[in-house]
């Protein structure tokens, strides 16, 4: 009897990952809005983060502003894949990030009352990745669901 009850739960794990890893592949090829591409960024690809000399009140306004107007902060809550490190400046990055890719990259919404500026290099670490246009800016919910 507990065998059936293993083998239930590895046939669960396996449709798991291979669900994980359909929709994977599915993003990858067809992207959120039905063209083919890749979600990976490219060599024009900006990011807004957070300026390292900023205040860490400066930074706390801001990152309740980008998440009270339209940044994705569900990465940032405790079970979130961007929760870690804990930091202000962690933190606000990916809000700011968010913000601005949400709006498009349009002027003026990597601004956050000069505590934020535009980097080149994309700062995503481990499991935490930092969308690099507006098309993937949604996603981050998709993936702390699964």
């Amino acid at each position: 009897m507990a065998s059936l009850s293993l083998s239930k739960q590895l046939s669960s794990l396996f449709l798991v990952i291979s669900m994980v890893g359909m929709l994977g592949t599915f993003i990858n090829i067809v992207g959120v809005d039905g063209a083919t591409s890749s979600s990976s960024s490219s060599s024009s690809s900006t990011w807004c983060v957070a300026r390292s000399d900023a205040t860490t009140q400066a930074l706390q306004t801001a990152l309740d502003y980008a998440c009270g107007a339209g940044a994705d902060c569900s990465p940032l809550q405790s079970t979130g894949l961007c929760y870690l490190p804990n930091t202000i400046q962690a933190h606000a990055s990916y809000a700011f990030n968010s913000y601005y890719q949400r709006k498009a990259m349009a002027p003026g919404s990597c601004d956050f009352s000069g505590t934020s500026t535009i980097a080149q290099t994309d700062p995503s670490y481990g499991s935490c990745v930092y969308p690099s246009s507006a098309r993937y800016a949604a996603l981050p919910f998709l993936f702390n669901f699964l």
